[in-house]
């Protein structure tokens, strides 16, 4: 009987081991003798996935997201052809004869006509319809004004940084501690005459802030990454570098910002418009506008202010499901 301690008895062991390694792991085994040198240190090609495959194959299985696609979807395309789909002209008075200021102000919901009517006898359903138009520019503009804003100071104080850096934050933090709806409100103010385009600045400068400030934050983390210090030490102009290298890396947080932007930007406009500092002209209806009209007949009439109330809260709902989904897929700490 072999002594288990003896050194050749353990050299055998190994020796029998490696000759037969790799032989029973199944149709992609290779065996040890197959190997050469040359094999030192090489792994098997496989496919690589990008950010946004990975992201999109996670996202498409979520139903937060798909719940906030569908709903922002119908949105834009019912804002796209809205004259199309709505069954009666928004500003024609078809029901203005049926309008009693004492007994009947409001006429009710009738064939044709399932939202019933307002003061002037304008069909309600057709005006909600046509309303989402006016609504959806006044936040994609208010948006995309606010996100040129924020990208122009983000960049400035990301890629220069210095006193530049010092100048453009304290502006920012100014702008951020008053309140959103305030500052949209005293900038509206200014205006000589309420239209819409005082509302979509007004909430465009109140959007200004959030952009740099996230742009900014993401630039700085693109400063010191090793792609940006090869690119200085092969001697590249700085220009290129910030508009090559940093900028179009630091865009993904700033994007799927700008999809939740979209969301406030559509409540705040509805609420300037409530106050009377949105378009005066009715024969172009907005949701905010149709909220602020129905304030006189809450108590009697209520629908006329639930209607355009729940057309808000819906848009924003989907804006901010997808927004928020967005976000989570697309960043490494919050992925599932």
């Amino acid at each position: 009987m072999d002594n288990p301690l003896n050194p050749n008895r353990k050299k055998q062991r190994i020796d029998d081991l490696a000759a037969t390694a790799g032989t029973g792991g199944g149709a992609g085994s290779v065996a040890v003798a197959d190997l050469t040198v040359g094999d030192a240190g090489h792994i098997a090609e496989s496919t690589g996935v990008s950010l946004i495959a990975s992201a999109w194959s996670r996202l498409r299985r979520d139903p937060v997201f798909l719940l906030g696609a569908f709903i922002t979807l119908a949105f834009v395309l019912l804002a796209i052809f809205s004259p199309l789909i709505a069954p009666h002209d928004p500003t024609a008075g078809l029901l203005l004869k049926e309008v009693r200021p004492q007994t009947n102000p409001i006429p009710g919901a009738r064939p044709g006509y399932p939202f019933g009517a307002d003061s002037s006898g304008r069909d309600i359903f057709s005006r909600l319809i046509v309303g989402s138009r006016q609504t959806l520019i006044v936040g994609v503009m208010a948006t995309l004004f606010g996100f040129i804003g924020g990208l122009t100071l983000g960049t400035l104080a990301g890629a220069i940084g210095g006193w530049v850096d010092s100048v453009v934050m304290r502006v920012v933090d100014v702008m951020l501690s008053i309140p959103s709806l305030l500052l949209a409100f005293s900038v509206a103010a200014i205006a000589a005459r309420p239209s819409q385009w005082t509302v979509i600045v007004a909430i465009a400068t109140v959007q200004v802030p959030i952009f740099a400030r996230l742009l900014r934050g993401s630039m700085l983390a693109q400063r010191g990454s090793d792609h940006v210090l090869a690119a200085r030490a092969l001697g590249v102009k700085p220009s290129a570098i910030v508009f090559r290298h940093m900028l179009p890396n630091s865009l993904s947080p700033v994007i799927v910002q700008a999809t939740l932007v979209v969301a406030s930007a559509i409540i705040d406009a509805a609420a300037l418009s409530f106050l009377g500092l949105g378009n005066p002209d009715d024969r172009q209806p907005e949701w905010g506008q149709m909220l602020g009209k129905a304030q006189q007949y809450i108590y009697d009439h209520p629908a006329l202010a639930i209607w355009p109330a729940l057309c808000i809260i819906v848009v924003a709902l989907g804006f901010t499901l997808m927004g928020e989904s967005l976000r989570e897929a697309l960043d490494p700490k919050s992925r599932r």
